[in-house]
């Protein structure tokens, strides 16, 4: 959870500086375990949220290690760093889904574009992805940087798949600049549109929408329906079902069905969970086999433009 650029730091979590001493943070831990426990009036998420911050810096070997991971120390130069960092090629000779397009690459673009004009007013910065100017940055940049995040994670668990897969990423999907479709995904088991997100929250469910403090008032579900839909007219296809993919902390179940919303078949998956789920089929999802699949491919192939 403290990995999201959404996300508090832990130190954020327990009200303390960076600085405190070790008996500060104690006293501080304690004081938040009080004020969050769901017995005194306190909300459930925060109190979870306060055991999993001192789990990561409540002892000095943990701390130190998280110091140097997120930015707090000067060791964060050192080889081992693992803060945030653009996705490195590596070579892997497996069987790979057919993939077009550039994964969370519209978003990449634009928080490197606003990180810039919001730290150097223009003017190149050393380190756009640097843990603290990234924790520090306003919660609309924070975002595009974690969505994208979101959006390379799901590419890189289709990619997984094999060669029964075909992805398209950042598919055009509308006549604004922004209205564009995370992922399509054809599969044995149906075709799917895919948006990753990253709330930092956990969320909840109500009458087919997704809820909660890190939606911001946004409607996911209803984005990700319409969406499809213009790729479905401009195809001549057919979707089988509608997949939101979060992090595993913005869930309290893996695999999360909202039953039909707008005759579309819903579910909110953990990232873990979405293998799972490409592989058995999304429940009511309509199947795709034999010479439609090849069709359905080709009509896509034809059709799909990239933002």
């Amino acid at each position: 959870m403290f990995d999201s650029p959404l996300s508090a730091s832990a130190y954020e979590v327990l009200g303390v500086d960076p600085t405190a001493t070790d008996d500060e943070l104690r006293r501080a831990y304690r004081l938040r375990l009080r004020q969050t426990h769901p017995d005194t009036g306190g909300d459930a998420a925060d109190f979870i949220q306060v055991q999993r911050a001192w789990d990561l810096i409540g002892t000095p070997e943990g701390r130190a290690a998280y110091d140097r991971g997120h930015g707090f120390s000067a060791a964060s130069d050192e080889p081992g760093w693992d803060g945030w960092q653009p996705p490195r090629p590596q070579t892997d000779t497996r069987p790979r889904a057919r993939s077009y397009g550039h994964p969370g690459g519209w978003r990449r673009e634009r928080y490197l574009r606003l990180i810039r004009e919001w730290a150097g007013h223009g003017v190149d910065v050393p380190d756009p992805y640097d843990p603290a100017l990234v924790r520090s940055a306003p919660r609309e940049v924070r975002r595009l940087l974690a969505d994208a995040l979101a959006e390379e994670a799901t590419a890189r668990t289709v990619s997984d798949l094999g060669m029964g897969f075909t992805v398209w990423h950042d598919v055009q999907a509308g006549a604004d600049a922004d209205a564009k479709l995370d992922h399509v995904v054809l599969s044995p088991s149906g075709l799917y549109g895919i948006l990753s997100e990253d709330f930092s929250e956990v969320v909840r469910f109500r009458r087919g929408e997704i809820i909660g403090r890190g939606v911001d008032g946004r409607a996911p579900v209803a984005t990700l329906l319409a969406r499809m839909r213009v790729i479905a007219k401009a195809a001549r296809v057919r979707f089988g079902g509608a997949i939101v993919v979060l992090p595993d902390d913005d869930l309290d179940q893996a695999i999360n069905e909202l039953g039909k919303v707008r005759g579309i078949p819903v579910v909110v998956v953990r990232r873990s969970a979405l293998a799972t789920v490409l592989r058995r089929g999304v429940p009511g999802a309509r199947d795709i086999g034999g010479n439609e699949l090849f069709d359905v491919r080709t009509r896509l192939q034809q059709t799909v433009r990239f933002v």
